[in-house]
C-alpha cells in the first residue's frame, strides 16, 4: 500500500515537474518567436518608410515636371493670345486709317457738293438774267420785224420758227451723218476684232493654217491600216483624240483636223507612234492617245519653264507658267501666241528701263498681257479682262493685272507700265510680216494710202505713219480753207474706207500752214 503510494506521488511529481519544465520552455521558444517578430515588423516598418519616402519624392518630382509643363503651355497660349492681340490691335489701326481716309474723301465729297450747289446756283441766277435779257431782245425784234417787214407778231413768230427749224434740221442732219460714220468706222473695226478673238477662242474653224494639220506616210498602204475592220480604228482615234481624222486621195498623206492645236499635235503624235510598230487596234489606240497626251502636258510645262527661265522671271505660279506652255500652241491673227508674247516682254524691258521704270515688272506684264487667250473655258470676258482675272487669281502684283487687263483700253490704266504694255503690244503686232502680211503687200497698203491723199486738189505732199495707221496730209494754203481742209479730211477718210482694205482704223490728219515773210531793212 505504502508502495502503491509512493508511485502515485511521484508519477505525480513527475508530472508536475514534467509540466513545469514544458511550460518554461514553451514560454522560452514564445518570448524567442515574440522577440522575431518585433524585429520582423521593425523592418517592416522601417521599409514602409523608406518606400514611402521614395514614393514621395518620386510624387514631388512628378508634380514638379506636371507644374513646369502646365506653366509651359500657359506661357505658350500667353504668347499666342499676345501675337492674336497684337495682330487685331494692328488690324484696327489699319481700318481705323482706312476709316480716316474714308472720312476725308466723304468731307472732300460733301464740300465738292457743297461747291457745285453753290455753282449751279449761280449758273441758274446768270441764266435767268440772260433769260430775261433775251426775252427782252426778242421782243424788241419783234416789234422792229413788224416796223419792217410790215408782219403781224404771229406771222413774225411763224417765220422765225420756221427758219429755226430749218436751221437746227440741217445741223442735226451733219451731226447724225458724222456719228453714223464714226460709228460705221468703229462698228467695222470692232466687228473684225470680236469676230477674230471669237474664232481664236472657240470651236469654229477660221483657217487652214490654224485647223489642219498634215500627217505624211510611208506608204497608202497604211491608209487602210489606220482606217481598220469597218472603220474601227479610226473612229477609235477620233474619240480619243477629239480631232477629225480625214482620209483622202491625197497620196501618202492625211489631213488632221481640229480647232485646238494641242489636240491636233496629239494626234499627230500618236499616229507616229502607232505607224512606227504597226500594232494599230482600238485597245492599243486608247493606251498610245493617253501616254502622248501625258507626255504633251509635260512638254507644255518644259516650255513654259524655259520661257520663264531664258527671260528671268521668277517667282510665277505654276498654273501660270502651264498657261505659257499652252501659249505655243496658240495663234493670234496668225502670230505665234508665244513668241508675241515673249517678243512684247522684251520690249517692255526696252522701254521700261528707258523711261526710268521696273523692267522686270514690265517684261513680266508684258508675257502675260495675252494670257487670257489661252483658257479653253467657255466665258463672256475677252481675253484681257479674262487675263486680269487670272494674274489676280494665281497672286501676280495689281501692276501687272491692271497692265493686262489694260491693254485694250476695257479699264482705267493705273499704273506707269499699263500704257508701255499697250504700245509694245503695237510694236510687235504691227511690225511687217508679224501677222501674215508680207513685206511687199505692206509697202503697197502704204503706197495706196498716199496715192489715195494725193489725188485730191491742193495736196502737197503726203506721208503714211505709224504702220500705216495714221496719214498725214500737207495742203497747199492758197488753194486750200481752213473750212475746206476738214471737208477734205472727210473725203479722204471716205475714200481710204470705200477703196481698201487694212486692219484696225487709218487716222487722217490734215495740215494747213500759212506763212507771211517780210524784212524790214
Amino acid at each position: 500500500m505504502g508502495s502503491i503510494i509512493f508511485i502515485v506521488l511521484s508519477a505525480i511529481g513527475g508530472t508536475t515537474l514534467g509540466y513545469v519544465g514544458a511550460r518554461y520552455m514553451v514560454s522560452g521558444q514564445l518570448k524567442a518567436k515574440e522577440k522575431k517578430a518585433e524585429q520582423h515588423v521593425k523592418r517592416m516598418l522601417k521599409d514602409a518608410k523608406e518606400k514611402a519616402e521614395q514614393l514621395k519624392k518620386e510624387r514631388l518630382l512628378e508634380v514638379k515636371e506636371e507644374l513646369v509643363k502646365k506653366r509651359g503651355e500657359l506661357e505658350e497660349e500667353l504668347s499666342q493670345r499676345k501675337d492674336k492681340v497684337g495682330e487685331r490691335e494692328a488690324n484696327v489701326k489699319e481700318r481705323n486709317k482706312e476709316l480716316q481716309i474714308r472720312s476725308e474723301e466723304v468731307s472732300k465729297v460733301r464740300k465738292a457738293n457743297e461747291q457745285f450747289k453753290k455753282d449751279i446756283q449761280t449758273w441758274r441766277e446768270q441764266l435767268e438774267a440772260k433769260e430775261k435779257a433775251l426775252e427782252e431782245q426778242r421782243e424788241d425784234l419783234a416789234k422792229k420785224l413788224e416796223n419792217i417787214a410790215e408782219y403781224s407778231a404771229a406771222e413774225a413768230k411763224e417765220e422765225l420758227v420756221t427758219q429755226l427749224i430749218k436751221e437746227a434740221r440741217t445741223e442735226a442732219m451733219a451731226e447724225v451723218q458724222n456719228i453714223m460714220d464714226e460709228a460705221r468706222s468703229n462698228a467695222n473695226r470692232d466687228a473684225k476684232k470680236i469676230v477674230i478673238q471669237t474664232i481664236q477662242r472657240t470651236a469654229a474653224e477660221h483657217a487652214i493654217e490654224n485647223t489642219v494639220s498634215v500627217f505624211q506616210l510611208k506608204s497608202d498602204d497604211q491608209k487602210g491600216q489606220i482606217i481598220g475592220r469597218e472603220g474601227r480604228n479610226i473612229r477609235a482615234i477620233e474619240a480619243a483624240t477629239g480631232c477629225e481624222i480625214v482620209v483622202d486621195d491625197t497620196p501618202e498623206a492625211i489631213v488632221i483636223s481640229g480647232f485646238d492645236p494641242v489636240r491636233r499635235e496629239v494626234a499627230r503624235l500618236s499616229l507616229q507612234r502607232l505607224t512606227q510598230d504597226g500594232r494599230i487596234h482600238p485597245a492599243r489606240i486608247e493606251d498610245v492617245v493617253k501616254k502622248v497626251r501625258k507626255q504633251m502636258e509635260d512638254h507644255i510645262k518644259e516650255i513654259g519653264d524655259r520661257t520663264v527661265i531664258d527671260l528671268g522671271i521668277t517667282g510665277m505660279h505654276s498654273e501660270l507658267i502651264r498657261y505659257v506652255g499652252r501659249m505655243r500652241f496658240r495663234s493670234s491673227y496668225g502670230q505665234n501666241l508665244l513668241q508675241h508674247s515673249r517678243e512684247t516682254a522684251n520690249l517692255c524691258a526696252t522701254m521700261a528701263a528707258e523711261l526710268g521704270l521696273n523692267p522686270k515688272l514690265a517684261k513680266r506684264a508684258g508675257l502675260l498681257h495675252d494670257i487670257g487667250k489661252v483658257p479653253e473655258e467657255d466665258t463672256e470676258l475677252s481675253h484681257a479682262l479674262l487675263g486680269m482675272k487670272l494674274c489676280e487669281k494665281f497672286g501676280e502684283s495689281k501692276a501687272v493685272a491692271n497692265a493686262v487687263g489694260a491693254h485694250h483700253d476695257e479699264i482705267e490704266m493705273k499704273y506707269a507700265i499699263s500704257p508701255i504694255i499697250q504700245v509694245c503690244d503695237a510694236i510687235s503686232g504691227a511690225r511687217p510680216g508679224a501677222r501674215r502680211e508680207v513685206v511687199e503687200s505692206y509697202i503697197e497698203r502704204l503706197k495706196g494710202l498716199e496715192g489715195i491723199a494725193n489725188s485730191f486738189d491742193g495736196v502737197e505732199k503726203a506721208y503714211a505713219i505709224q504702220a500705216g495707221r495714221e496719214l498725214r496730209v500737207i495742203v497747199e494754203a492758197e488753194k486750200v480753207s481752213d473750212a475746206k481742209a476738214g471737208e477734205l479730211s472727210h473725203s479722204i477718210s471716205q475714200r481710204i474706207q470705200d477703196e481698201m482694205t487694212y486692219p484696225g482704223q487709218v487716222k487722217v490728219t490734215v495740215i494747213r500752214e500759212h506763212r507771211s515773210v517780210s524784212v524790214a531793212r
